[in-house]
């Protein structure tokens, strides 16, 4: 998401970097190509005039321009009053008893999928949610929350196929919720190709008989502009409290991010970045407007890892690294693991400075397949030949790339790459040496991750990666060396993906 924006702003802040001294002119310049970057985002054009005028008003003042680095200065203005334009400070839901969410939407922005994913997550933070279909018009629309509840284990309650009246359903809903054990209930609600009066009528009635604490909206941010007027009118018929952004990983401008929360007033609450039940969380507009000034969101990589990766198990990999027993199963098991942090292209895209990174790596560098076949190869290997990679004479070579579907070519590339990796990560060089430091964190691997995502202090990652950020353009596809490995326990493969 905001690949397109962060590209366009990445330049523009460039050129003002490179000056010693900033003048009228510069700035004027500077904002006019960041307006149309802007709307070329999707960002509503008010919204764009009137954020635009905040900024210049501030960088032409005296002590910006005054500065040893007035570059520097505008830079930090436009990230103060992107956080701002966002919402400034994260929102958080009311969940005062009896806590009621109303989900509301178009068709296709996700409503079911969205519900779920909030049920999960608050059954994660210590609640005991309840799900409710109320969506009696699209096919099937009950029978996938009912699939989705069963899978993230929430109860459900689901009304007959042939029920079509909405009050009724909430009514007999609210009654069998007495009977459960909870602190919150979410209502999937009905939607429509488009806003209309059959779908206001239905959803105000609904509002009206609940009293829910929060109306909810869940908007596809690729919908650009027609999202903002989208909100305005659901915020219309049931009094918006929040909105949720959903498919912020398939849309390369992210308009709709930025201009919804201006013109409606209704703050962002959540986002989803994936079609998976766990691609789901806060949104925290400081946090993102350093994702689209390129500066990372290490926070949220943190948070991740801690929810996703098995401490005692990245530990071990770490001291089989720098032991150099590491393995093709250790491999497997690192692969596996980042793999459940999501795609791979997001993952790095919380990391300062990738944005510049990704405009190096070859065609496909980030594709998931590539991952795909490695994990296929290692599959095809037999138990004695993951554990000792010494035993992959060409004959077994072959054999393993005609199971898993690749050329001995690239067969011969991965083990190669491997066992560099191997000799690289256990050697007595600088590279082996960080793995030691780094595993001597914690009694032996990563960082403590929980404690890290619970407000502990961050680590000093310049120190960490030995005074730098990974050489990315290397792990991913460069033909350069990779000079430092990637965080903690997923740097162990990122030379994998080199081309050779």
């Amino acid at each position: 998401m905001f690949s397109l924006l962060s590209d366009k702003l990445d330049d523009t802040f460039r050129k003002l970097r490179g000056l010693s001294k900033i003048s009228e002119s510069n700035i004027a310049d500077a904002m006019r190509e960041i307006r149309m970057a802007l709307l070329d985002a999707d960002v509503e054009y008010s919204v764009a005039r009137e954020f635009i005028a905040h900024v210049k008003e501030q960088a032409m003042g005296v002590a910006v321009l005054k500065t040893v680095k007035p570059g520097e200065q505008i830079v930090k203005i436009f990230r103060d009053q992107l956080a701002e334009l966002l919402g400034g400070e994260a929102a958080e839901l009311n969940l005062t008893p009896p806590a009621r969410i109303l989900v509301v939407g178009l068709n296709g922005a996700g409503k079911t999928t969205t519900s779920a994913k909030l049920a999960r997550r608050l059954k994660a933070e210590g609640r005991k949610p309840l799900l409710v279909a109320c969506d009696l018009i699209r096919p099937a629309a009950i029978d996938q929350l009912a699939t989705l509840a069963r899978q993230i284990e929430v109860p459900v309650y689901t009304p007959s196929a042939s029920e079509k009246d909405v009050i009724r359903v909430a009514k007999d809903a609210l009654k069998w919720a007495a009977t459960q054990e909870h602190d919150v209930i979410i209502f999937d609600t009905a939607g429509r190709q488009e806003v209309d009066e059959a779908l206001v009528d239905e959803l105000r009635r609904l509002a009206k008989f609940l009293e829910a604490q929060e109306a909810l909206l869940v908007a596809d941010a690729a919908t650009g502009q027609q999202a903002v007027r989208v909100a305005q009118a659901f915020d219309q018929a049931v009094g918006l409290t929040g909105i949720i952004l959903t498919k912020l990983d398939g849309d390369a401008r992210g308009g709709a991010a930025l201009s919804m929360r201006a013109v409606t007033g209704k703050p962002i609450k959540f986002v989803g970045e994936g079609e998976k039940l766990d691609m789901f969380g806060p949104f925290v507009p400081v946090r993102m407007a350093d994702r689209i000034l390129g500066m990372g969101d290490i926070v949220g990589l943190v948070e991740k890892a801690a929810e996703k990766i098995d401490q005692e198990s990245a530990m071990n990999s770490m001291t089989r690294m720098m032991s150099g027993e590491f393995n093709f199963n250790d491999f497997l098991s690192q692969m596996r693991m980042m793999q459940s942090l999501g795609p791979l292209e997001g993952l790095l895209g919380l990391l300062p400075g990738f944005s510049k990174i990704r405009k190096q790596l070859p065609e496909g560098a980030l594709d998931p397949k590539k991952m795909k076949r490695m994990e296929a190869i290692v599959l095809s290997m037999t138990p004695a030949e993951r554990a000792n990679y010494k035993l992959l004479i060409p004959s077994r070579r072959r054999r393993i790339a005609k199971g898993s579907g690749v050329s001995e070519i690239e067969v011969n590339r991965f083990i190669k790459n491997f066992k560099q990796m191997k000799e690289m990560m256990g050697g007595k060089g600088k590279m082996g040496g960080l793995m030691k430091a780094m595993g001597k964190m914690k009694g032996g691997g990563m960082p403590d991750m929980s404690a890290m995502a619970q407000g502990g202090d961050m680590p000093d990652l310049s120190s960490m990666m030995g005074g730098g950020m990974p050489d990315l353009s290397a792990l991913m596809g460069g033909s350069k060396k990779p000079k430092m490995p990637g965080m903690g326990s997923m740097g162990g493969f990122g030379g994998m993906f080199r081309r050779r």
